[in-house]
């Protein structure tokens, strides 16, 4: 099988790590001809268009005040994000339209990532890069060991203490995902507390101290379903992962096969498990009777991965 291929995992341009240590980076890009800017204010991007918006990339000229980011460069074009404050309602800059979510905009563009469009691809992965970075800063404003406030360093990809002299770097949190098979080749699927009725979907969480990755599916599937899962050798195997920014998690999904299908849910995170069949995901999807989760998630491929065609019906 192939690598899933994900939202929020697509990227056409090149990180140039080695520029952020550039003392007048932040300078050049804003005087740049050929920096491009996405704009962001309370994690919103700024978008052009009304029916079918897309993130703006705007020329670094007449922008408001802000936290500069570098974001990497493609075909010779540089790429900055602009951090607006967020103590207050801001208006879009000049040149764009209006504010917009990163998963709106992903549903709105799935046909043309689907049909891998270099410049929606493009614009995708800054704009993913740009959203983790942006709730990174909004946390780390301060030192976490002395409480000084934190000065922005390396193109906006480390923050500065200057009292302690540390340096903090962004991180990002793993977490695992699963689509829990048995020898039936039927699909567990589990219903979070805090959801709606009728929603479902594979059991997911992050992986520990200490923790390797297959123990951390065996231990989560275990936890929020009491099902066991086998640990011979192809048991648990990766099919992908997907960065998901909401706020700092990167989320490894697996296939995984259960040895016994006795469920038994934990009631606090999960409090309802269930074992589908294929015609059977499907009748309930087109129904109605349960609604899947949105396009734009790994969750969702697992599920028609195992199904082996596209299902009806989402969030």
């Amino acid at each position: 099988m192939n690598p899933l291929e994900l939202p929020f995992s697509r990227t056409r341009h090149d990180r140039a790590a080695h520029r952020r240590s550039e003392s007048d980076l932040v300078d050049r890009l804003r005087r740049g001809p050929d920096t491009r800017v996405l704009v962001l204010h309370r994690k919103r991007l700024a978008v052009v268009g009304h029916e079918s918006p897309r993130a703006a990339l705007l020329a670094p000229g007449g922008l408001p005040e802000g936290t500069w980011v570098y974001l990497g460069e493609d075909h010779g074009a540089s790429y900055a994000a602009l951090l607006l404050p967020d103590d207050e309602d801001l208006a879009p800059p000049e040149g764009a339209d209006g504010w917009s979510g990163l998963r709106e905009l992903t549903s709105g563009q799935a046909e043309a990532l689907a049909e891998d469009d270099d410049a929606t691809v493009l614009v995708h992965g800054l704009s993913v890069e740009a959203v983790a970075l942006a709730g990174w800063h909004a946390t780390h404003r301060r030192c976490g060991r002395c409480g000084t406030p934190t000065l922005v360093v390396q193109g906006g990809w480390a923050r500065h203490c200057p009292v302690d002299e540390r340096e903090t770097y962004p991180r990002t949190d793993p977490a695992v995902i699963m689509a829990v098979v048995d020898d039936a080749d039927r699909l567990l699927l589990g219903h979070a507390a805090t959801w709606p009725a009728g929603r479902f979907s594979t059991l997911a969480g992050f992986v520990e101290a200490g923790e390797a990755l297959e123990d951390t599916v065996r231990r989560e599937v275990a936890e929020e379903s009491g099902v066991v899962v086998g640990t011979e050798p192809g048991d648990v195997v990766y099919r992908g992962s997907q960065a998901w920014p909401f706020p700092a998690s990167l989320m490894l999904g697996f296939r995984a096969r259960a040895i016994g299908t006795e469920v038994r849910t934990d009631d606090e995170e999960v409090t309802d498990a269930r074992w589908f069949a294929r015609d059977e995901l499907y009748d309930a999807a087109a129904s109605r009777e349960l609604l899947l989760p949105g396009r734009h998630s790994i969750a969702r491929a697992l599920i028609e991965e195992w199904y082996g065609a596209e299902l009806p019906g989402t969030w």
